[in-house]
């Protein structure tokens, strides 16, 4: 028969030959396991610095001489002597353990500390076991409370949806009805009007107007917030919803004093989009632009090609928005200016819809904005061959 043997390696904390097998150095007694976890950290933490000192399982043990004195294996007395020795070899750049002076003193055997020294780890361990047990139950229980808010408010927005589709409809036919009736007043079918009654019937008409494109802009973020956008996608030339909108939005801006320019390339190439609705977008860019605009500015609207693409952009001199804000502008029903005494109007809708309308045709639209000077909001559609 052929003897296998077994190839010896050197102990992790006195280098002298030993066979794998063993469990403790035969030469210094040391805890093979525990030596080779403590060899193992410093050469991967430390792997440029040589070792000043043998590897030792007390490196493992924080607070090793308090835990001895628990234990009654030495004295207080005896601890503070190995400190007070350890403090004066330090000031002499010599670094020893306090676990080892105690050996060297007498005061404690090999045995005992090493059994010191394992149960101390043990002890770690189990804690950190412990630890680690209740850090999971919390993370669970932390990740099911969230996974509970979430489906709690995702069925709260659900309520909301519904309670504006609701109401959005229900405004939707007496609505009809008040504008009705109000032409019929206006243009003298129900008798004769006079001029302060004509004055007063041409205010109600446009308070009336201004409710219904309220009531519109409800039922179309409802539509979209529910995934249900539909889009009459045709072959177009942007310059035709731009136009409108601007004939739209031209008398908003003179009543300001604002300067509105339009500026469109000639030979567009068409895109395939929804003309309602993207004229309706430009429209509330108009308009959101005309609003934050001080009497006597500009806001311009461009459009042209750009690298197989047609870009609509409109800039104005505005008041600007911040930064840290500009998604904010997206928000429904929200307001940079939330207070009760604010400057501007609006539900704050408008925008949050143009932004639905702008994704549902596959493109974002862009925003730079400075605090001061004025705002660009823009987005494109990919241009398609005739």
């Amino acid at each position: 028969m052929y003897q296998i043997k077994t190839k010896k390696i050197s102990c992790p904390n006195c280098n002298q030959l030993i066979t794998p097998d063993e469990r403790h150095c035969p030469h210094c007694h040391a805890d093979l396991a525990i030596a080779a976890v403590i060899a193992e950290r410093v050469m991967t933490t430390s792997p440029l610095f040589p070792m000043q000192r043998p590897t030792t399982p007390e490196m493992l043990v924080p607070r090793l001489g308090e835990h001895l004195v628990e234990q009654g294996r030495i004295t207080p007395t005896q601890l503070e002597h190995a400190l007070h020795i350890q403090k004066k070899m330090a000031q002499s750049n010599e670094q020893v353990l306090v676990g080892e002076l105690l050996v060297d003193l007498g005061y404690i055997s090999r045995k005992h500390l090493d059994e010191a020294i394992t149960q101390h780890v043990l002890q770690l361990q189990a804690a950190l076991a412990h630890s680690n047990q209740r850090l999971e139950e919390q993370v669970q229980q932390r990740t099911s409370q969230l996974q509970n808010a979430l489906v709690k408010l995702s069925e709260l927005n659900q309520l909301k949806l519904n309670f504006i589709s609701n109401v959005s409809h229900e405004l939707r036919m007496p609505m009809q009805f008040l504008i009705g009736y109000l032409d019929l007043f206006s243009n003298g079918s129900l008798g004769p009007v006079t001029k302060e009654q004509a004055s007063a019937l041409n205010s109600l008409q446009g308070a009336s107007q201004q409710l219904k494109g309220l009531i519109e802009n409800l039922l179309q973020f409802s539509s979209a917030a529910a995934g249900d956008l539909p889009l009459d996608m045709s072959p177009l030339t942007l310059d035709l919803p731009v136009k409108t909108a601007v004939s739209v939005s031209r008398p908003k801006a003179q009543a300001r004093a604002i300067d509105l320019k339009k500026l469109v390339s000639a030979q567009l190439p068409k895109v395939i989009a929804d003309n309602e609705k993207i004229t309706w977008v430009v429209e509330q860019l108009l308009d959101n632009a005309i609003k934050f605009t001080p009497a006597g500015g500009r806001v311009k609207i461009e459009t042209a090609p750009v690298q197989q693409k047609v870009v609509v952009k409109v800039t104005d001199t505005g008041i600007g928005i911040p930064d840290d804000r500009i998604d904010e502008i997206f928000e429904p029903f929200h307001q940079l200016d939330g207070s009760s005494t604010r400057h501007y109007g609006g539900t704050g809708l408008g925008l949050a819809l143009a932004r639905s309308i702008i994704d549902a045709h596959g493109s974002k639209i862009q925003v730079e904005s400075y605090i001061g000077q004025g705002s660009s909001f823009s987005f494109a559609l990919p241009a398609v061959s005739n």
